[in-house]
């Protein structure tokens, strides 16, 4: 069993594609882009983690999540994102959170939809695992931005995100607060 996570999908979300230039011809590519990387990496008995922002619902967006969770060879789990509606929380989840901490192998992630000043474990070496930014913030050495923007339009494993962190700066408050300080 692994454990897959991810963020930010906007799946039917035409406004985000423009904003955030995601290279696809149209929304359908995209739509099919995300689920194809998916579906392509989970197996039977694996867990996806969607930390947030999962469709535009109004835009038939909450039909093709459904499709996605419904099409999994594994369970689907929610951290709920700011633009998560009612039709989104309706879906058929395993579970739904605000913030989680899991164990997976030797690791302890704390996923939120939201990137956090601090958590529990953080000096401890827990991981926190975000979206929302998209492409505007990557993470840092104990975070690291899960968001499909920055992945190939995939889910990453809890070992991907780990050689990521490692690979990143130091967070600094002062970066959080506009340079103050």
């Amino acid at each position: 069993m692994t454990h897959w996570y991810t963020a930010d999908l906007h799946f039917c979300d035409e406004g985000i594609m423009r904003y955030f230039g995601r290279p696809f011809r149209s929304i359908t590519e995209m739509n099919n882009a995300m689920i194809d990387g998916i579906v392509a990496r989970l197996r039977e008995g694996d867990d996806l983690w969607v930390l947030g922002d999962v469709a535009d619902t109004g835009a038939g967006g909450e039909e093709l999540a459904r499709t996605l969770i419904e099409r999994l060879p594994g369970r689907a789990h929610l951290v709920r994102g700011n633009h998560d509606d009612t039709r989104v929380t309706a879906l058929p989840w395993t579970s739904q959170h605000e913030l989680i901490e899991l164990r997976d192998g030797p690791e302890c992630f704390v996923l939120c939809h939201y990137p956090l000043l601090s958590w529990n474990g953080a000096r401890q070496g827990a991981i926190q695992l975000f979206g929302h930014v998209h492409d505007r913030w990557p993470g840092s050495d104990r975070q690291v931005n899960v968001g499909v923007d920055l992945w190939g339009f995939r889910p990453v494993t809890g070992t991907e995100a780990v050689i990521r962190a490692a690979g990143q700066k130091p967070l600094k408050v002062a970066d959080w607060i506009g340079g103050v300080g």
